[in-house]
């Protein structure tokens, strides 16, 4: 029995900022001070506030380090190991608590935590996620021995109807629905295919779920194939995933050791085995029948649907595919539940849904919230609001297949049915937070560049009309746009979703029909008065030097690079603006704030 646990996230955002260290650093203290029968070091997944990272967590008090270096590692064990007093100055402090109540309220009381419910995340930054013994004492694999002993195929496909269980990765289909389809195919073959190609730029829910807790994928899929009576899974992983294609694997083995793969599962007469198959980082490799594509062999490029997969699928045979959350909902449902789980969310988006919250939030991390959670609750309490004092302007959800919701909807309750409503989808889930300094035009762009360098080329409105759209938003952003322009974009935007071959393109002009809707006027002021209201886009940006403001220090004409500014010392300098690359390099130079950008 340990006096102490010290759980160390060993997600991707804190490796990356060294939590492998931290982890060593404290073996070797632990060794040095002879705790290693006092001290257990567990290596977790993530827990949410990835902008604290390396994070560490000491239990039985629940002790939140944040932002550990290898370096605290010797104060931490003589202070708190030993001693039992928590180093305070590495102690997380409750954003927006005051400072009585920062240390006084558990973790799951603090602003980040308490308003969430995890469901998917329940067991990230809980257990070692490479020990299938963990995942077992968390009533881990008990939902496949249920099924496989006291329910039919039917008897799941009804509990997930039930519970309303959506598809977690684009548009929420029925998750219940879809493997009935796939139950009533006659075939001699049919697979379960995990959808863990998670393209979406800021989005990183199912990577995090993959590295924090595998095994509840593997056992969701292995309900997948008793259900619909297939024998064989894939996991479409991208390679850029290392931990969790990694721990996949580790939990791969631990399940074929234990029994829980392969041959006659838990003494049953079912079988059913897993492979992992790598992914190359095509955006393209998320749509569902372009994955199949892939996982054959073959360039990833969508098909036309009907046949859908659960008639038609992998290797031409009856395939359903879900991604990463999905799966780690359904062990849950089974064991607690349709009613536990329908108990949440709203009457038609039920339970919960993960957000990988990012851009200019103070918070950010990985958030799992009931649905129908207002906008608002996840910016200004759980993400603990805009930073430097900015005001929030939009939010955009479902990355380049969705759209920005303006800060005028910010009291809208986040479900599929409310962000379809104002222009948006919930998409795999992340949700990107823009303050007063972001341009909507620029975003725009950004989102269509994205989708034409990502397009697979196979049809020809998602290959030549979203480039005719980025070109006219090139222009608008260059100062030579003209109202026209709004049409041109508009209508060739309509043109696009109603004929392109798959998802992806059909949805590639939500950013850009999204904020015409809401910030037209910023369109216009890049037309019309050839401003950026941001200062965001450079051809439509002038530095100029305040004269009243400016002591002629020379400092500013010093740091330019390319000699556009000149003047006598002790009198106002100039900016030529033929000259002026607009770097920034002289405002971030003068201390007497006297250079304004125009």
């Amino acid at each position: 029995m340990f006096r102490i646990h010290a759980l160390i996230c060993g997600g991707t955002g804190c490796t990356s900022s060294g939590s492998v260290r931290i982890r060593e650093a404290l073996e070797k203290e632990i060794k040095e001070k002879g705790l290693e029968e006092e001290v257990k070091i567990v290596q977790t997944g993530c827990f949410g506030l990835c902008s604290l990272g390396p994070i560490m967590i000491v239990y039985p008090e629940g002790t939140f380090y944040s932002m550990v270096k290898p370096e605290d590692v010797p104060e931490i064990v003589e202070e708190h190991f030993l001693k039992g007093r928590p180093v305070e100055r590495l102690v997380y402090h409750d954003t927006g608590a005051d400072e009585t109540a920062q240390h006084a309220a558990s973790l799951s009381e603090t602003n980040f935590y308490k308003k969430q419910k995890r469901v998917a995340l329940r067991n990230c930054g809980v257990i070692n996620p490479e020990n299938i013994d963990e995942y077992i004492a968390m009533d881990g694999y008990f939902a496949i021995a249920k099924v496989l002993k006291e329910m039919t195929p039917d008897d799941v496909i009804d509990t997930l109807n039930a519970a309303g269980l959506r598809g977690r990765g684009g548009g929420g289909f029925p998750t219940g629905k879809k493997w009935s389809f796939a139950k009533a195919s006659v075939s001699d073959k049919k697979y379960v295919v995990c959808n863990a190609d998670e393209g979406d730029p800021g989005a990183f829910m199912d990577r995090s779920v993959l590295e924090g807790d595998p095994h509840a994928v593997l056992e969701a899929m292995t309900i997948a194939g008793y259900t619909i009576g297939a024998d064989e899974g894939w996991i479409y992983v991208r390679a850029e995933y290392p931990i969790a294609v990694k721990r996949l694997q580790i939990a791969i083995e631990q399940a074929r050791e234990y029994g829980l793969l392969g041959k006659n599962i838990l003494g049953t007469d079912f079988n059913f085995d897993i492979h992992i198959r790598l992914g190359a980082g095509a955006f393209v490799c998320g749509e569902e029948t372009a994955l199949l594509t892939s996982i054959e062999g073959n360039r990833g490029e969508p098909r036309p649907r009907p046949p859908f997969p659960a008639v038609k699928g992998l290797f031409g045979k009856p395939t359903i595919i879900n991604n990463v959350e999905t799966y780690a909902n359904i062990p849950q449902i089974i064991l607690k539940g349709a009613d536990w789980f329908a108990s949440m969310g709203t009457e038609t988006s039920k339970g919960t849904k993960v957000f990988a919250l990012g851009g200019k939030i103070t918070n950010t991390g990985l958030v799992e919230i009931p649905m129908g959670t207002t906008l608002r609750e996840i910016i200004e309490e759980i993400g603990g609001g805009v930073p430097n004092g900015k005001k929030f302007k939009a939010a955009q959800t479902g990355g380049p297949s969705g759209g920005c919701i303006p800060a005028s909807l910010i009291d809208t309750p986040i479900d599929y049915e409310n962000l379809g409503k104002i222009g948006s989808m919930m998409g795999s889930g992340g949700l990107l937070v823009m303050d007063e300094d972001t341009c909507m035009v620029d975003l725009a762009k950004f989102f269509l560049e994205f989708t034409v360098d990502e397009s697979c080329g196979k049809c020809t409105p998602c290959r030549i009309g979203t480039v005719r759209m980025l070109e006219i938003l090139e222009k608008i952003t260059s100062g030579n746009g003209e109202m026209e322009d709004l049409d041109k974009l508009e209508e060739l935007a309509n043109h696009i979703k109603s004929s392109a071959l798959c998802g992806l393109g059909q949805t590639a002009p939500n950013p850009v029909l999204s904020t015409l809707r809401y910030f037209r006027d910023e369109y216009i002021a890049h037309i019309k008065d050839k401003k950026c209201p941001a200062h965001v886009c450079k051809k439509l940006m002038q530095y100029v030097i305040d004269p009243d403001k400016c002591r002629g220090c020379s400092a500013c004409s010093r740091a330019c690079p390319v000699g556009a500014i000149s003047g006598e010392i002790k009198k106002p300098f100039k900016i030529d603006p033929s000259k002026c690359i607009k770097c920034g390099a002289c405002k971030a130079t003068c201390k007497f704030n006297a250079i304004d950008i125009q």
